[in-house]
């Protein structure tokens, strides 16, 4: 990574981390009381932002199995970045609804006091296991080089080696093959579980809101499909824009990489899209029912510019132009990925927010008046500072892990 960019990240990092720190003293000096969601709005931006981090940990997840279980040897190059991608962003995604619960310091609780009849117990059972089995596809794939580098000493050679768990490659080559072999297939058994387990947890988020028939604009069969091919085009355009962030200018084989990633980011933000479409167009064009009148709301009321600027036009036409046009090429693959993934918050915060506004009974708003009595919502400062504390551990821990374990394409050689 050129040093110009380095300094760009490095400082935005630091504005991020100065924001978010004073937004985590808030939560814990007052709680939630300077959000502006309340008894009417109780899900808000850091619900929006808890199913944006974990689609895309799903969707790099799932892209990743294209390595492990279907074995597609060209993107081999991106395999543990993808793995390391997807355990990063959901760790944001943990935190973020961590954050957002009355009584943190109870999270425990779930696994302590478990209701086996609550759909939202049953996902954070999947994400434990998934996030375990992540860890373990991980290990499997830096083991050797981890023994190895405990093994040439130095003084961060405990670490190496505690993160091995003290494995040692057999010396005899063929012997330390046939372990190779071995982890290989561990890894595709691995994998072969991890993606029915990241599609249901993240299916099963979409299912969660899909079975408040109360709210209509949730109620919808399609809903489980959009969460999926939602998380698939953000999380493939996460994993493009940081492949190429690493990528080394010139280099042919990193070309390759960028360029078939970039060719299946482009068709799952085109049939993100169709699918976006036919959900929307068939209640708006009829123009029945509440339904219809959340949707022009997204569409046309205050907060249009989410949907057709910062999602459509930012999120979607740009990158698909700049994949279309220029294929294989490092920068405008960053920018394209980038963007996507960045901008598809806009698409959470429009299917959490609208289907709340409406009072499920008629005059409910005027029966009881107080502030936290509302059916008006928009994200406080507050709520974006914390959201900010996010990004920037996220980013910390990330950066971090990719230099320290050498996760990038460009720290392997050119035949790996």
């Amino acid at each position: 990574m050129e040093r110009p960019l380095k300094n760009f990240l490095a400082a935005v990092w630091i504005v991020l981390l100065g924001i978010g720190l004073y937004g985590l003293y808030l939560r814990f000096s007052t709680g939630r009381e300077l959000a502006n969601y309340g008894s009417y709005v109780p899900w808000g931006l850091w619900v929006s932002s808890y199913i944006y981090f974990v689609g895309l940990s799903a969707g790099s997840f799932l892209l990743s199995s294209l390595v492990y279980v279907f074995g597609v040897k060209s993107l081999a190059r991106v395999g543990r970045l993808a793995l390391f991608t997807a355990a990063i962003t959901l760790f944001m995604a943990l935190i973020s609804i961590w954050l957002d619960l009355g009584h943190m310091f109870r999270f425990y609780e779930i696994f302590t006091r478990p209701n086996f009849h609550s759909l939202m117990a049953w996902m954070v059972w999947l994400y434990s296991a998934y996030f375990l089995l992540i860890l373990a596809e991980l290990w499997l794939e830096l083991r050797e080089e981890l023994a190895e580098r405990a093994a040439a000493g130095g003084g961060l050679a405990w670490l190496w080696r505690l993160l091995s768990l003290g494995w040692r490659p057999p010396a005899d080559p063929a012997a330390r093959e046939e372990a190779r072999a071995g982890a290989r297939r561990s890894l595709k058994i691995l994998g072969s579980f991890g993606v029915p387990l990241a599609i249901a947890f993240h299916g099963g988020v979409g299912a969660l809101f899909a079975s408040l028939s109360a709210r209509p604009y949730w109620h919808t069969g399609l809903f489980p499909i959009l969460f999926l091919t939602g998380a698939l085009a953000s999380g493939g355009a996460l994993l493009l824009g940081v492949t190429a962030l690493f990528a080394r200018p010139g280099s042919e084989e990193d070309r390759k990489v960028l360029h078939l990633l970039g060719r299946i980011v482009l068709g799952l933000l085109i049939a993100d899209l169709v699918i976006e479409w036919a959900e929307i167009s068939i209640p708006t064009w009829y123009a029945v029912g509440e339904e219809s009148d959340l949707y022009l709301q997204v569409l046309f009321g205050p907060y249009w510019y989410l949907f057709w600027l910062v999602h459509l036009a930012v999120g979607a036409m740009v990158p698909i132009l700049l994949l279309g046009f220029s294929p294989g090429a490092r920068w405008p693959s960053m920018i394209a990925g980038l963007l996507a993934a960045t901008t598809f918050l806009a698409v959470r915060l429009n299917i959490v927010i609208p289907g709340q506004v409406t009072p499920a009974l008629e005059g409910l708003e005027r029966s009881y008046v107080d502030q936290r009595l509302s059916f008006a919502y928009e994200p406080s400062l507050f709520e974006w500072s914390v959201v900010c504390l996010i990004v920037a551990l996220g980013m910390a821990v990330f950066f971090c892990g990719v230099h320290a374990l050498r996760l990038a394409p460009s720290s392997r050689p050119e035949n790996a």
